[in-house]
């Protein structure tokens, strides 16, 4: 392992046990502080949103999505095809979902695929330049870097709670910045992508 990779892995663990700790009631209000910052995120009808079922402690994004989708959004979740891909598949709340893989749930493969316009990205950690912490599995990294190939670049929306802030994030060349960050502190503005 280099140096990045070990210094992502213990920013990665320290972030990650903070959220762990945050009481259920704080992340209820905050799962609510998401969907009262609907309309900032600033989509028109049709937008499509990827956003993600949580797993373990991450902060819940369902209520923001069904806020986006009132608002006129198409909603996809991601589900991991193979060990390395994620794709997007529209979601219809009326149709049950199926593992999605890396302990998700995802809509099955009957579902449309679709091309997000604007990624609700989870994460571990983040600073204040974007910069972000995933996994460590790079499903987003891989599936953002075929989007902007395509020459379709989404806009990346990370949502965290406020504790998974850190002074850094160590980058590397794959590293893709997210637009801004979405925490129970409300919508962030991060500096333009390089």
């Amino acid at each position: 392992m280099d140096d990045k990779s070990a210094d992502k892995a213990a920013i990665r663990a320290s972030s990650l046990a903070r959220r762990d700790a945050l009481t259920e009631t704080r992340r209820a209000h905050a799962a609510q502080v998401l969907a009262d910052h609907a309309d900032a995120i600033g989509i028109r009808p049709g937008t499509i949103v990827s956003g993600f079922w949580p797993i373990r402690s991450e902060i819940d994004p369902r209520p923001l999505m069904d806020a986006l989708a009132t608002r006129g959004a198409t909603i996809a979740l991601p589900a991991v095809i193979d060990r390395q891909t994620i794709v997007f598949r529209r979601h219809d709340p009326d149709v049950p979902l199926v593992p999605g893989g890396f302990g998700t749930m995802a809509p099955g493969p009957d579902a449309e695929t679709l091309d997000p316009d604007l990624m609700l990205v989870p994460l571990s950690a983040f600073d204040a330049a974007g910069n972000r912490i995933g996994y460590g599995a790079g499903h987003y990294d891989r599936a953002i870097a075929r989007l902007h190939a395509s020459g379709q670049p989404p806009r990346l929306v990370g949502l965290a709670f406020e504790c998974q802030r850190v002074d850094h994030v160590p980058t590397e060349p794959h590293d893709v910045p997210l637009h801004t960050v979405l925490t129970e502190n409300g919508l962030q503005a991060l500096p333009a992508q390089r």
